[in-house]
């Protein structure tokens, strides 16, 4: 899924975020700070009849405009003209400018009523800059739908400082990973539909003693992607134990969380052997000639999959994302895909914070702060949601059944509910995926389905040890990627991340230990 929201480009938008910015605007204070909103009080939504002034809002949402745009906004326009009475100033960003620019707006009190904001792109130095406004009382008065089609794990867990800053965006509780296999090769070989990683393996033996023009196995070899490189990736497949990278350092497993007992664990200290026994697998597979030889080059790992060249590619998200399934066949005819994941569908057995990648954000500048509230909560009506996320029906999309959609042919209305409505109640699935993504996507709306972490709620402050997360993560992007692609030795490669990387990981493991102590003392 785009939970991730193009995780390429993840690495430069977070260096861009680090520009300073400057203290608290000279804005009103804070609407207040009530309790979950949930519990606070009765909605104060126009009342039936009741016609409110007229307002334009201003949103800033990240990518392109669609093409489709201006009818969408002028049919959503027409829905809310006898209600919440608001119009639509809709500013987009591009993602490569995404972090400056919209800082520089905080920063400079422009006026804006909704903006996209993310952890990756600068959410936590915008919040500690002062520029949001806490949501509670908000979404207490006007915002009772906006709650109602999110789970309170998803404002558990997504809460800043203790406080709601912004209204948590997505369409699951947990992200997605699959391996996509050419279907059209392992029917060719007379292999069954693949259920473990060793089945996995042994497809991948077979192309290789077969197809000497394809490449069996493919992952990330770029350092913002470090969480889906082939070693690394296994640990969203494994559940014994169960291994969870760490709040301080994201994408890496050197600092880890296991079995979700509140304790950090370094690899420094000790080794873990199942961690150990993937990059060793990872090197085996790398120097029998399965994995891409130039994997740490490969800067666009989807492209090179969409060449037709590889056999299994490791990803995120559930199912054959559609572009795919169009352009895999186109360059190579006869070509088909198929998602194969090893996540279980069985209720209790995996944990997750319940952390969001992308949220919508009310800043302290907006005059119309209620208004923006309003218009949120009107997106979380079902037919006004349909509108936002997939355009007019029967234009750009066709509604199948209540949960599902297709896209039609001639749309120009491209996909982006994750950047401004996304949630997982009203949100529709593809019906192109095939029926185990679908079970596997609705499997995952259901919150009570998932173990919640005991760090659920928790949010690292990495001010203190800021020098040595800036030095650690820039030794590490020289090793981890060719470590666990299995490109390099592996003991000569750890010995060289672990020499020049433990001093600064220690302290970090140190502060980041200590932070979840006085988290887990207060729950």
């Amino acid at each position: 899924m785009k939970k991730t929201l193009l995780s390429g480009l993840s690495v430069l938008l977070i260096m861009l975020a680090l520009i300073g910015c400057s203290s608290n605007s000279n804005t009103p204070e804070s609407s207040g700070n009530s309790a979950d909103p949930e519990s606070s009080a009765p909605a104060s939504a126009p009342a039936e009849g009741e016609k409110l002034d007229p307002v334009t809002l201003k949103i800033i949402l990240p990518g392109d405009r669609p093409a489709d745009m201006d009818v969408i906004i002028e049919e959503a326009e027409k829905r809310m003209a006898d209600t919440i009475n608001v119009k639509l100033d809709l500013v987009f960003v591009p993602f490569s400018d995404l972090a400056s620019k919209t800082q520089v707006m905080l920063a400079s009190g422009e006026d804006v009523d909704l903006i996209f904001d993310a952890p990756w792109l600068h959410m936590e130095q915008m919040i500690a800059a002062g520029y949001y406004e806490p949501l509670e009382d908000l979404l207490a008065q006007y915002g009772q739908d906006a709650v109602s089609v999110r789970s309170q794990q998803m404002f558990d867990a997504n809460k800043f400082q203790g406080k709601i800053y912004a209204l948590p965006l997505g369409n699951s509780h947990l992200d997605g990973r699959t391996y996509l296999i050419r279907k059209d090769l392992r029917e060719k070989y007379g292999v069954a539909p693949i259920k473990s990683y060793e089945e996995l393996i042994a497809f991948a033996n077979k192309i290789k003693e077969n197809e000497k023009d394809i490449i069996p196995l493919l992952a990330s070899g770029q350092p913002g992607q470090k969480d889906i490189s082939w070693g690394a990736f296994r640990a969203f497949m494994t559940r014994d134990p169960e291994i969870l990278r760490s709040d301080a350092l994201g994408q890496s497993l050197v600092l880890h969380y296991k079995n979700n007992d509140g304790k950090v664990y370094n690899l420094f200290d000790e080794m873990d052997p199942t961690v150990w026994s993937w990059i060793e697998d990872a090197r085996k597979l790398y120097t029998d000639g399965l994995i891409h030889p130039d994997v740490l080059a490969i800067k666009d790992a989807n492209a090179v999959f969409e060449s037709g060249d590889v056999a299994i590619y490791a990803t995120n998200g559930f199912g054959v994302p559609a572009a795919m399934k169009a352009s895999i066949p186109k360059n190579v005819p006869g070509a088909e895909v198929e998602a194969v994941t090893f996540m279980p569908l069985e209720k209790g057995k995996i944990t997750t914070s319940f952390k969001q990648a992308n949220f919508q954000a009310i800043p302290k500048v907006s005059k119309n702060k209620e208004r923006a509230m309003m218009f949120l909560n009107w997106t979380a009506q079902k037919e006004n949601y349909d509108l936002l996320a997939y355009g007019i029906e029967g234009t750009n999309y066709e509604a199948i059944g209540d949960d599902q959609y297709k896209t039609l042919p001639d749309s120009k209305y491209s996909y982006f509910p994750y950047a401004w409505v996304w949630n997982p109640t009203l949100d529709r699935l593809d019906a192109g995926l095939d029926p185990d993504a679908i079970e596997h996507l609705k499997f995952n709306t259901v919150a009570d389905n998932l173990i919640a972490s005991k760090l659920t709620g928790f949010s690292f402050n990495p001010e203190p040890v800021a020098n040595e997360v800036s030095l650690y993560s820039a030794i590490e992007d020289k090793y981890y990627s060719s470590l666990f692609n299995g490109v390099s030795d592996p003991t000569e490669t750890w010995n060289k991340l672990k020499s020049e990387g433990e001093a600064y990981l220690k302290k970090i493991q140190v502060e980041l230990q200590k932070q979840i102590d006085e988290f887990l003392a207060t729950k």
